[in-house]
């Protein structure tokens, strides 16, 4: 599943008339970077949610024949979701398979997914999350055995669960907005809020000490960018130019 529902507020003014997951990079608009990365991964059935200018995305789709692969449309138009709400509106559209890989359109990445998919597999956990050592301003817990068991969030002090020590015992990795999700645990995921819009992190936090969630950090180098700004737009196409590593036309 791709999120490409997003207001994107602060990559105006390209936002101000188009979704987000529009925006080009090194010539290629973000959503068909991502629907690529997952086709080479050897994924060819995908649910995109849309809100923003959502008949752009559509229209768009439409003229590039779905770039080869499989899409159904998870319409948001009538209220954003997030990624949480957005999951479970879309969950009827994923009947039928073990887990979804979600990433969110704003994410450009070479990391390898097929691997991600693999190790998924191979550590039979319940939720897989691409995490890094980078600096950010919240961070996911690990333990030793690269479990989750917390979050915090270092501008504001608030941690989840509440009563999560924080030592040097547990790994502090900021998330890259790539996870991979078992079907059966979105069964829970509609259970845990009353309300149809919510973020889906303290959903996997507050699951931690039941589910298997594990952090998944990529052995090979890779570049990431969140192209979320202008600023950050531009070291994207920098990179793009400079080392030409992202799947291309």
């Amino acid at each position: 599943m791709i999120f490409a529902a997003g207001l994107g507020t602060r990559l105006a003014p390209f936002t101000l008339s188009h979704p987000k997951a529009l925006v080009e990079v090194g010539g290629i608009p973000m959503l068909q970077r991502t629907i690529l990365r997952l086709k080479e991964a050897g994924i060819t059935d995908i649910v995109i949610n849309v809100h923003h200018f959502s008949k752009q995305i559509v229209d768009f789709l439409h003229q590039h024949n779905n770039c080869g692969v499989n899409i159904e449309i998870s319409d948001e138009n009538e209220g954003l979701l997030d990624t949480g709400g957005a999951l479970v509106k879309a969950s009827d559209k994923f009947t039928g398979y073990d887990a979804v890989l979600v990433h969110n359109a704003d994410i450009l990445t070479d990391a390898n997914l097929a691997n991600m998919v693999q190790s998924h597999k191979d550590s039979r956990s319940d939720v897989s999350l691409l995490v890094s050592n980078r600096k950010s301003s919240r961070y996911l817990y690990f333990n030793h055995d690269n479990r989750l068991v917390g979050w915090h969030n270092v501008k504001t002090g608030e941690t989840l669960p509440e009563n999560l020590q924080i030592d040097n015992q547990l790994k502090a990795l900021a998330f890259g907005g790539i996870h991979i999700i078992n079907t059966t645990v979105i069964n829970e995921l509609k259970q845990f809020s009353r309300v149809p819009a919510f973020s889906i992190i303290p959903f996997y936090v507050s699951k931690c000490d039941k589910l298997v969630i594990r952090g998944y950090q990529p052995s090979e180098h890779y570049i990431w960018h969140d192209i979320g700004t202008p600023e950050k737009l531009k070291e994207a196409e920098i990179e793009i130019t400079l080392q030409k590593k992202i799947y291309s036309k």
